[in-house]
């Protein structure tokens, strides 16, 4: 574990585990957690002799709680800073939900031979707030919604959003895990609550297209149909379009945090791609 420190004088907390010499992954986690969604992904590439690299976005987990910076740009700015610092050539990135974001600007900007490869699970390219030139979206009110339960009593919102449709533990039948809502609350509350209010904005209406569009490496773009939170039809299947050289695989029936309640199903189908 340890810090690196951003131009604007940010601390960017991250964990770096694995062989100095093994190809790196880097992982890019979801609003508004922290690298230790990526538990369970973590233990299982490092048993496969990756080197495993996951920070905290500022503002998140134990990074800096900055007044600024809570947009793309500065998130994909912060990660070049990482890579630089780690001096990562060659790396996989992955990222889920607002990570998948993060991610893509990232990727599309990154200096040549630092990226190999990525994936974006359950991602919110291209673009997912409603407009005239995306019908599909998700209303503006849903998101004016999320900002103003997080004013208003930020604990609860953070029980409300993984019992509720983030892990699909609001459908019938549900396998509910007590731990994985208790873990998400931790993770959310860790963080501040002016970067979580403001990434609200960075994730739902930053318009990926042309980011996707300059990206050169291979991609695999992995979504649930069930995704209560970045719906598929408006996401992975417009994503895949936009890519030069993308793969859409597509899961029947699982949520947006399907990372967490389907691990074994994701880290091997994207273990198999990393391969490739």
């Amino acid at each position: 574990m340890g810090t690196v420190t951003t131009p604007d004088g940010t601390a960017i907390f991250y964990k770096d585990w694995g062989p100095r010499d093994g190809q790196p992954i880097v992982f890019h986690h979801g609003w508004p957690l922290s690298a230790d969604d990526w538990d369970n992904q973590m233990l299982f590439f490092l048993s496969h002799g990756y080197r495993v690299i996951a920070h905290d976005r500022r503002g998140h987990g134990r990074s800096s709680q900055t007044s600024s910076g809570h947009d793309m740009d500065t998130y994909a700015a912060d990660v070049a800073a990482l890579t630089g610092a780690l001096d990562l050539r060659g790396a996989v990135h992955i990222g889920h939900s607002t990570g998948g974001g993060e991610a893509t600007r990232y990727v599309a900007r990154a200096e040549p031979g630092r990226v190999g490869k990525a994936v974006l699970v359950g991602a919110v390219p291209p673009v997912m707030v409603k407009s005239e030139s995306n019908p599909g979206g998700t209303p503006l009110e849903v998101f004016d919604g999320f900002r103003a339960a997080l004013a208003a009593n930020r604990a609860q919102l953070y029980i409300d959003v993984p019992s509720g449709p983030f892990y699909g533990f609001n459908r019938p039948g549900a396998e509910v895990s007590q731990g994985l809502i208790d873990n998400w609350w931790r993770q959310g509350m860790t963080g501040a609550a002016n970067a979580q209010y403001e990434c609200i904005k960075a994730f739902s209406e930053t318009d990926f297209t042309e980011d996707l569009k300059q990206i050169d490496v291979p991609v695999l773009v992995a979504h649930g149909t069930d995704d209560q939170i970045v719906p598929y039809e408006d996401s992975a299947p417009l994503t895949v379009e936009l890519l030069k050289h993308g793969t859409l695989k597509t899961y029947e029936g699982y949520p947006h945090g399907m990372l967490s309640t389907h691990p074994d199903v994701l880290n091997r189908d994207i273990l198999e791609f990393v391969k490739s």
